[in-house]
């Protein structure tokens, strides 16, 4: 390794999309029409990313201290167990397995969880797609505009309504992001991620609004939304915008998605 790469490191990252909090027993255990999806996308380990934004960068550390050779030649799913009981050993709120399987599983992946399943750990089922086709489509399409980091102090859960319809229809969102990345229609993805964050303020409205943070994230969306094909958070409380368009979007940065 040499350059940024050297500095840091070679797990891979993660970017997280539509249906995020459906991998929550907490709220899965609402889902009226198990099993409900998020998609995850593996991505090069070639840009440095702010801490605290939704881009799985805690989980990261933890692989980075494991494994600070870069990821083992074991199987995908032995790796998310170890991963996960590395960084979760202990804790009375687990993360979610997304950061782990986002990390880990190369291309872009649906995960399904119901709470049936593990206690809604772990996906019942991941289904990957690692078309170059596809995987060159979200690099074209994908652009990252820097937003904030989330402030110390900063809790997403201190409201919630866990209202059945609204977590129903954020599984639903993972379903049709997945399908609409893989059909490479950039309409329909749009607005899957744009139902997600709708179905986010709903269910957990301190994911876009929190007496900590200081600038008005649903504006910031609104704008974006109103230029271009969809938008949503790369986590709660902020972190990036990742906003999809057919034209370039100022400000932006690109990624690159890992198929190997």
């Amino acid at each position: 390794m040499s350059g940024l790469s050297a500095l840091i490191g070679p797990i891979p990252h993660r970017m997280a999309l539509a249906g995020g909090w459906i991998d929550q027993p907490f709220v899965s255990r609402h889902n009226p029409a198990p099993p409900g999806s998020m998609v995850v996308v593996s991505l090069q380990p070639d840009l440095w990313f702010m801490d605290r934004c939704g881009m799985a960068g805690g989980t990261r550390k933890v692989a980075l201290e494991l494994w600070s050779g870069g990821l083992p030649d074991r199987a995908p799913a032995e790796l998310v167990r170890e991963l996960y009981r590395a960084e979760n050993g202990g804790k009375l709120e687990p993360s979610g397995s997304q950061d782990m399987i986002g990390l880990i599983y190369p291309g872009v992946s649906r995960l399904d969880y119901t709470v049936d399943h593990e206690a809604g750990y772990f996906p019942v089922h991941i289904e990957s797609n690692r078309d170059p086709e596809v995987a060159r489509w979200i690099e074209r399409v994908f652009y990252l505009v820097p937003v904030n980091q989330r402030p110390d102090g900063y809790n997403p859960l201190g409201v919630k309504r866990l209202d059945p319809a609204w977590i129903g229809r954020l599984g639903q969102s993972g379903k049709d992001c997945f399908n609409a990345i893989v059909a490479r229609d950039l309409g329909r993805l749009g607005a899957s991620m744009s139902e997600c964050m709708e179905c986010w303020e709903a269910i957990l409205p301190h994911t876009v609004r929190h007496p900590s943070i200081s600038i008005d994230l649903k504006a910031i969306l609104r704008y974006y939304r109103e230029r271009y094909a969809g938008a949503m958070y790369s986590g709660c409380g902020g972190g990036y915008l990742l906003v999809v368009s057919d034209e370039a979007v100022p400000g932006s940065l690109l990624v690159h998605v890992r198929i190997a």
